[in-house]
C-alpha cells in the first residue's frame, strides 16, 4: 500500500511563492522516482516536475524551468515543489506521483506514474 498527500496549495497573486510538500506513507523503502503534475480546469494534466529517489537528477517542463524547484528529504518521505514568481497560468490542481525505480525519469506520460495523490489547488490571481 502506497499512499501519497499533498498539502500547501492556496489563493496567491502573480508573482508570489508557495512550497507544495507531498508526504509517502506505505512502500516507503521503494526508490521512487517523484514526480508533479498539474490540471487546469477544461484541460489534461500535464507534467510539471520530477525528481530520482538520490534527487541527483531532475527534470522541468519548460513552463516551470528557473521558477519551480523540486527537492526531496527520503528521511521524512517528503517531496516538495518550490514555486517562485507565480504567474495566473499556474493556477491548477497540482498532484504528486510515484513511479518505480527504473526507466527514464524524464518521461511525462502519467501512464509512468503508479501512485497519485489527491491534489491540491493553487490559484494564482492577477
Amino acid at each position: 500500500q502506497v499512499q501519497l498527500v499533498e498539502s500547501g496549495g492556496g489563493l496567491v497573486q502573480t508573482g508570489d511563492s508557495l512550497r507544495l510538500s507531498c508526504v509517502v506513507s506505505g512502500r516507503t523503502f521503494s526508490r521512487f522516482t517523484m514526480g508533479w503534475f498539474r490540471q487546469a480546469p477544461g484541460k489534461e494534466r500535464e507534467f510539471v516536475a520530477a525528481i530520482t529517489w538520490s534527487g541527483v537528477n531532475t527534470y522541468y517542463a519548460d513552463s516551470v524551468k528557473g521558477r519551480f524547484t523540486i527537492s526531496r528529504d527520503n528521511a521524512k518521505n517528503t517531496v516538495y515543489l518550490q514555486m517562485n514568481s507565480l504567474k495566473p497560468e499556474d493556477t491548477a490542481v497540482y498532484h504528486c506521483a510515484a513511479r518505480y525505480y527504473g526507466g527514464d525519469y524524464r518521461a511525462v506520460s502519467l501512464s509512468d506514474y503508479a501512485y497519485w495523490g489527491q491534489g491540491t489547488q493553487v490559484t494564482v490571481s492577477s
